[in-house]
């Protein structure tokens, strides 16, 4: 049986992530953390003649969440403008991981239509070192626009 060699094990912290947001790039620079996942909805499906209840999927929720460090204007820029016009401005993000150490190469996707659904407004912590917060926002596309490479070797 083959396995991955550690080699091509990514490291986490090789990549970047930027917003177009208005027509502008803004590197994501004090990003520490980005998530972005696909959740199927499904529903049962049942039939006669077996007792075996099978899933139907009827739908995918698009979400993500990152956390970045505290102070950076972008996002609450985009509240202030919901409050003050009704409009909330969705923008797309791209990511990409890019660990030069890796045989696999780089793989970047790109998330469109994101709009924010929860985004702190301020923040103290007597107990942090350094102020990170957590935003989570859904999304209705994606592109892989540069997909990962099969390993280089395997281990057997």
């Amino acid at each position: 049986m083959s396995f991955l060699l550690e080699q091509d094990a990514l490291n986490g912290k090789a990549g970047r992530a930027f917003a177009v947001i208005d027509g502008r790039n803004v590197e994501m620079f004090g990003l520490k953390k980005m998530q972005a996942d696909a959740e199927f909805q499904e529903a049962d499906f049942t039939v006669v003649g077996t007792n075996l209840v099978q899933k139907k999927t009827k739908g995918v929720t698009l979400t993500g969440s990152f956390t970045i460090y505290y102070g950076t204007p972008e996002f609450l820029n985009m509240l202030k403008t919901y409050l003050k016009t009704g409009r909330l401005p969705y923008f797309t993000i791209q990511i990409t991981n890019d660990d030069k150490g890796t045989t696999v190469g780089a793989q970047t996707v790109a998330l469109y239509n994101v709009k924010l659904s929860k985004l702190p407004i301020a923040i103290l912590d007597d107990s942090a070192d350094y102020l990170s917060m957590d935003v989570s926002f859904s999304f209705t596309n994606i592109e892989v626009l540069n997909a990962f490479g099969s390993p280089a070797q395997l281990g057997e």
